[in-house]
């Protein structure tokens, strides 16, 4: 005896399928209403072809023949089908089916256009098996179109019955060749979409809940707080000490990066709680002096500024008082 035989109850008319060996000579059969049966060995009697032949004009022949057509399905892998696009050089790239299921697939795979369809691969692609079905230019991505594939699901035996598969696909550059991975079956890489993906189902909206939501009170997230870096007492803004490229400047850079450095470093000094900073800003023609007290005489947390150091930079440093 061995799995997939077609054996009879010895002490009735019962006749069914081997689907494994279990402890202590008992062994498992398949009815052909789809039950599962424990049987010891003796108990059983293996039906020949030559008697199946025998008896097929008399009554109970068509369980026979039936039995006879039949073996325990097996499915474990009931998802796993896939296109795969296989590249063979930096110009092409091949598309093949997966079937990395249990099940048969009788199936077609085609293109609709406004009028038409057309026919790419069709058939039965048997479990565990691939089919090439076209090479295609890498460059004419854009133009691939849309793929339809529809498949049915067929096992000899009994299994739970399952809708056809339906899906209509048309790849985004964006995301296609983002999913590079081994193609099943073929241990390649492979820009890999599963046709039998489970699809994301979205939950029915409950009124009351939508309800309660639309007059719920937006409370604030609370603020996480940053850590501010505290800068230097006295800040130099002389450009030399700012930027090393400093000779290919022309005045008005100069001026725009000295001012930028200014406001950065006043709003740290706000932000970090110090009490006063000093920019030295240097004499020169009293440009970057002047837009710097114009600024501070406007900023809302300045307390006063002030000329600083008087002995060491005349009038070249300014002292700001924050608030």
């Amino acid at each position: 005896m061995n799995i997939g035989d077609k054996v009879r109850l010895v002490h009735s008319k019962e006749e069914g399928i081997i689907t494994r060996f279990l402890q202590n000579d008992v062994v498992e059969i398949e009815i052909e209403e789809g039950f599962r049966l424990p049987v010891l060995k003796r108990e059983l009697a293996v039906v020949s072809s030559v008697e199946g032949q025998f008896f097929r004009g008399q009554k109970g022949s068509q369980t026979a023949e039936k039995s006879a057509e039949s073996r325990p399905s097996g499915i474990r892998a009931e998802k796993g089908i896939f296109m795969a696009f296989i590249p063979l050089n930096d110009r092409e790239i091949a598309l093949h089916l997966v079937n990395n299921t249990d099940w048969d697939l009788p199936y077609a795979l085609t293109q609709p256009s406004e009028r038409h369809q057309r026919g790419l691969s069709g058939g039965v692609l048997k479990a565990k098996s691939s089919v090439k079905v076209q090479d295609l230019l890498i460059k004419d991505f854009d133009d691939w179109g849309t793929f339809v594939f529809n498949c049915l699901y067929y096992t000899v035996g009994f299994s739970p019955e399952r809708a056809p598969l339906n899906k209509r696909v048309k790849f985004r550059a964006n995301t296609f060749f983002k999913n590079k991975r081994k193609a099943p079956l073929h241990d390649k890489d492979a820009y890999l979409y599963q046709l039998d993906a489970d699809e994301k189902i979205e939950q029915p909206v409950n009124a009351q809940t939508l309800k309660e939501k639309m007059f719920e009170k937006n409370e604030p997230e609370p603020a996480i707080p940053v850590k501010v870096e505290r800068p230097a007492a006295v800040i130099d803004l002389h450009i030399e000490k700012l930027t090393r490229d400093f000779l290919a400047l022309n005045n008005a850079q100069m001026i725009d990066i000295q001012l930028k450095t200014f406001e950065q470093q006043l709003e740290k000094a706000i932000a970090s709680g110090m009490d006063e900073i000093t920019f030295i800003h240097g004499v020169g023609n009293g440009v970057l002096r002047t837009e710097i007290h114009r600024r501070l005489g406007k900023h809302k947390n300045v307390q006063f500024y002030q000329d600083a150091q008087k002995e060491k930079f005349g009038y070249g440093a300014t002292k700001v008082k924050i608030k």
